[in-house]
């Protein structure tokens, strides 16, 4: 994609748009999905969905998979007993989900990517919701495989769907 054309999705993409694939009833549905789906694993999920970029940061060309490792950061996905935070990033600006996992988990699982890819594609149909549920779940499977429940669990990060 082009300066000019990446600089354009930015400008266009406000938060009514984000508001409006993604609705209230949808961030209940996507809470409701991450609380369900850590009850059965040891790990902890965050999703973030962010409108567009600021101009100054496309000037950069910044893009989206660092703008999720600094969210990663800003909302201490990384605060975890056992590093194995993952966040689930979503940028309607440049239509991308980056999917960053902390270092407990990052290398235990190679299906980050495939799961970011099918929810651009369920995005791309205009499916946000269903899309961003069944990234949940796949992020939890992983999550499942590699970090079981294993007794009481507390929940160490919030499971509201941040809206940047």
């Amino acid at each position: 994609m082009s300066f000019i054309t990446r600089l354009f999705h930015h400008v266009a993409a406000s938060y009514w748009q984000l508001r409006r694939q993604f609705p209230e009833r949808s961030l209940a549905a996507i809470k409701s999905t991450i609380e369900e789906a850590e009850s059965r694993h040891g790990g902890e999920i965050r999703f973030a969905v962010e409108a567009a970029l600021q101009p100054a940061q496309i000037l950069r060309g910044m893009t989206a998979r660092e703008r999720a490792l600094e969210v990663f950061s800003l909302l201490r996905v990384w605060d975890t007993e056992h590093n194995n935070g993952v966040l689930i990033y979503v940028l309607l600006g440049d239509r991308a989900v980056e999917i960053i996992a902390d270092r407990g988990i990052h290398g235990r699982s190679g299906a980050w990517e495939s799961i970011a890819h099918a929810m651009q594609d369920a995005f791309g149909r205009g499916n946000f919701e269903s899309g961003s549920i069944n990234g949940v779940r796949a992020v939890a499977h992983e999550l499942i495989t590699h970090y079981p429940v294993e007794g009481p669990k507390p929940d160490e990060l919030p499971n509201d769907v941040e809206l940047l």
